[in-house]
C-alpha cells in the first residue's frame, strides 16, 4: 500500500509539474507569435513622437526573453531602430514633433552624435524637437541640446563639466594576493596591459588620453555651442563652474536651459506646440510604437541590395549581455560575409563596425575576408563609437573608412598576457609537480609562471603579429610602413585626427556610409539590407540561458567597469591569447 501510495504521489506531481512547464513553453511561444506578427501603427492628426532615453545603447536592437528580470533600468535600445524612428517621424506628415525625455544612455559620443544628427535633420522638415530632464547628464545634454526648446525640473541640474578618464588599476590588488602579470606587447601606447602591472598611467598612455579627450571636448563644445548661441570660452567657463552644484536657475541665465518645468506639466506643453486644445487627447509614438510605422519609401524592383553588414562587440571574445553586444564570431562573419561577395544582388557591402578589438588570430581572418569581398564589390567601413586594435584591423582594406569625428580608433599595436600565481599558491599552501616528454609541454604553467624561454617565444610572436598587423594597414591604406609605424604603436586616435592621418577617408555616419557606397555601386534603385539577420524572439529564448544572463546582468549593473575588464580575460586563451585591443576600458566620463 505505501509502495503504491508512493507511485501515485509521484505521477500526480509529474503530471502537475509536466503542466505547468507545458503551460509556460505555450505561453512563451504564443508570446512569440504575437511579438512577431507584422502590424502597422496607426499614427493619427497631431501625434508626437517621443524618444524617453533611459539605458544602454546597442548598434541593433534584439529583444531579448529573459530582460523583464532585471526591471526598467537595464531597458537597451537598438541605434538602427532610433534612427529608423526619426526618419520616419520626418517622413510622416501627422507627426507634427519629438519630445526628447532624457535621463540617461550607456552609449559613446559618437552613437550619440548620429542621433543628434538624425535629429538636426528632422528639424530641415520645420517640426519641433523639445526637450526635457529631471537632470541632463552630460551625454544627454550633448544630444538634447539641437532641440528648438530644452526644458529642465526647476529642481533639476545639468551636468556639465568636461570629460575625465579614470582607467582602473590592479597591481596593488595582485600584489597581496601573490600574483604577477607577465606581460608581452608592441607599441609605446598600446597601454591596455598597465592596469595590471603598475598603478598609473604612463606619461605616452597619459599623453594619447589628453590628445583624444581634447579632440571629443572640441567637438562636443563645437556642436552645443552652434545649438545654444554660445562661444567656447563661455561654455568652458560654464563647465569650470560646476553648474550642476547652482540653482536650476543658473542653467537658464546660462543660455543652457530655455525654461523650467516640472514633468507634469509637459504633456500641456506640447498640447500647445502641437495646437491642441487642452480638453483633446495627445497622440503620443514611443519606439516601439515606431517600429510598426511604414515609412513612405516607393518598393524597388531592380533587384539591387545594398548590404548594411553589422559586426560589434569583442572580436571573438567577452560579451556584454546587459547591453546587447553579441561579440564578434570571426567564423560566423567569414561566412556571411562570403554569402554577400557570391551575392550577385549585392552590389555593395557597408561594413558598420563597432568594436574595441579582441583576438588577434580572428582580426586576421576576418581582414582576409574582407580583403576577399573587396575584389568582387566595393565595401565602404561605417565607425561607431569604437573601431580600434582589431576593429581597425578588420576595417583598413575597405574602399572607404567612414568615421565620426568622435570615434575611437587607431590603436595599432599587439599585446599578450599570463599570469603567474607561484607566490599565490604558495600561500595557500599548495604544491606542484610535473613530468614532460619535451621542453616546452607545460607551457605557461600559471601556478608557475613563464620561464625566460617561454617569454621569448610568446613576446616573439607577439613581434610578427605586430609586423602583419602593421603590413595589413600599409597596404590597406597606402602608407609606407615606416610612416604607418609613426602613427601606429598602439595609439588611440579620435575620427577627426585619424583623417588628418590618413587613417579614415570621410567624417560622417552610417547614412554618409550607405551614399558612398551607393555611389561606388554605380546604381540609382536599390533596397537596404540588414545583415546578419536578427534573431526572433523564439530564436533567442532557445539560445540565451537565462541563468547566465541575469547573472551577467547583475555583475555588470554592481560592479561596472571592473566588471567588464576581468569578463574580457575571460576570453582570452587559446587562439584569443595574442590580443590586437585597445586599452581595456577608456572610461571616459
Amino acid at each position: 500500500m505505501k509502495d503504491f501510495l508512493k507511485f501515485t504521489l509521484a505521477t500526480i506531481t509529474g503530471i502537475i509539474a509536466s503542466s505547468v512547464i507545458l503551460s509556460f513553453v505555450s505561453f512563451l511561444m504564443m508570446f512569440a507569435m504575437l511579438s512577431s506578427a507584422d502590424t502597422e501603427t496607426p499614427v493619427k492628426k497631431n501625434s508626437i513622437m517621443k524618444l524617453h532615453l533611459q539605458g544602454s545603447l546597442s548598434e541593433r536592437s534584439q529583444e531579448n526573453p529573459f530582460a523583464l528580470f532585471l526591471g526598467d533600468e537595464y531597458e537597451s535600445y537598438g541605434l538602427d531602430d532610433i534612427l529608423s524612428a526619426i526618419k520616419k517621424a520626418k517622413e510622416n506628415e501627422n507627426i507634427k514633433g519629438i519630445y526628447i525625455e532624457a535621463s540617461w544612455l550607456g552609449t559613446g559620443f559618437a552613437s550619440l552624435k548620429e542621433i543628434r544628427d538624425a535629429l538636426a535633420d528632422f528639424k530641415e522638415s520645420g517640426k519641433f524637437i523639445v526637450a526635457y530632464s529631471d537632470m541632463y547628464t552630460q551625454g544627454m545634454y550633448y544630444l538634447s541640446s539641437v532641440a528648438d526648446k530644452v526644458l529642465m525640473n526647476p529642481k533639476g541640474m545639468v551636468e556639465w563639466k568636461g570629460l575625465a578618464s579614470a582607467p582602473i588599476f590592479y597591481k596593488d590588488l595582485l600584489d597581496k594576493i601573490g600574483v604577477e602579470a607577465q606581460i608581452f606587447k608592441v607599441g609605446t601606447y598600446k597601454s591596455a596591459v598597465e592596469p595590471f602591472i603598475s598603478t598609473e598611467m604612463s606619461d605616452a598612455n597619459r599623453e594619447q588620453i589628453n590628445a583624444y579627450l581634447a579632440s571629443i571636448w572640441k567637438e562636443v563644445v563645437g556642436e552645443v555651442g552652434e545649438s545654444r548661441n554660445l562661444t567656447s570660452g563661455q561654455l568652458n567657463t560654464l563647465a569650470d563652474k560646476m553648474l550642476a552644484f547652482y540653482p536650476a536657475e543658473e542653467s537658464v541665465s546660462s543660455k543652457l536651459i530655455d525654461s523650467l518645468a516640472y514633468k507634469n506639466d509637459m504633456r500641456d506643453y506640447l498640447k500647445r506646440m502641437v495646437g491642441v486644445d487642452e480638453d483633446d487627447d495627445l497622440n503620443v509614438l514611443g519606439l516601439s510604437d515606431m517600429a510598426g510605422v511604414k515609412r513612405n519609401v516607393p518598393k524597388d524592383k531592380s533587384g539591387n541590395i545594398i548590404a548594411v553588414y553589422y559586426a560589434y562587440g569583442e572580436i571573438d571574445g567577452a560579451t556584454s549581455m546587459t547591453s546587447g553586444e553579441e561579440g564578434i564570431n570571426s567564423e560566423k562573419v567569414i561566412k556571411d560575409l562570403r554569402k554577400l561577395q557570391e551575392d550577385e544582388d549585392v552590389k555593395a557591402v557597408v561594413l558598420r563596425v563597432n568594436s574595441p578589438g579582441g583576438s588577434a588570430y580572428g582580426s586576421e581572418q576576418i581582414w582576409y575576408a574582407v580583403s576577399q569581398l573587396k575584389k568582387e564589390k566595393p565595401i565602404i567601413v561605417s565607425m561607431g563609437d569604437y573601431a580600434a586594435s582589431g576593429g581597425y584591423y578588420i576595417s583598413c582594406c575597405a574602399d572607404t573608412i567612414v568615421a565620426e569625428p568622435t570615434t575611437l580608433t587607431g590603436s595599432i599595436g599587439i599585446f599578450g598576457m599570463a599570469f603567474n600565481a607561484a607566490k599565490l599558491v604558495d600561500k595557500i599552501g599548495l604544491d606542484f609537480d610535473v613530468v614532460k616528454t619535451n621542453q616546452y609541454a607545460d607551457f605557461g604553467a600559471t601556478p608557475r609562471g613563464m620561464n625566460e624561454g617561454e617569454m621569448a617565444l610568446l613576446q616573439m610572436n607577439v613581434e610578427r603579429g605586430y609586423d602583419l598587423f602593421l603590413t595589413r594597414c600599409s597596404d590597406g591604406r597606402g602608407i609606407a610602413k615606416d610612416e604607418m609605424d609613426k602613427i601606429a604603436q598602439g595609439r588611440v586616435w579620435t575620427g577627426a585626427t585619424a583623417k588628418e592621418l590618413g587613417l579614415v577617408d570621410v567624417l560622417g555616419g552610417l547614412d554618409t556610409a550607405i551614399e558612398i557606397a551607393v555611389e561606388k555601386a554605380g546604381v540609382d534603385a536599390y533596397t537596404l539590407v540588414s545583415k546578419p539577420n536578427k534573431q526572433s524572439f523564439l530564436e533567442s529564448l532557445l539560445s540565451t540561458s537565462p541563468g547566465s544572463y541575469v547573472k551577467a546582468s547583475l555583475l555588470e549593473g554592481e560592479l561596472g567597469d571592473v566588471y567588464k575588464q576581468l569578463h574580457i580575460l575571460q576570453g582570452m586563451d587559446g587562439q584569443n591569447r595574442i590580443q590586437a585591443r585597445m586599452p581595456f576600458e577608456p572610461n571616459i566620463k
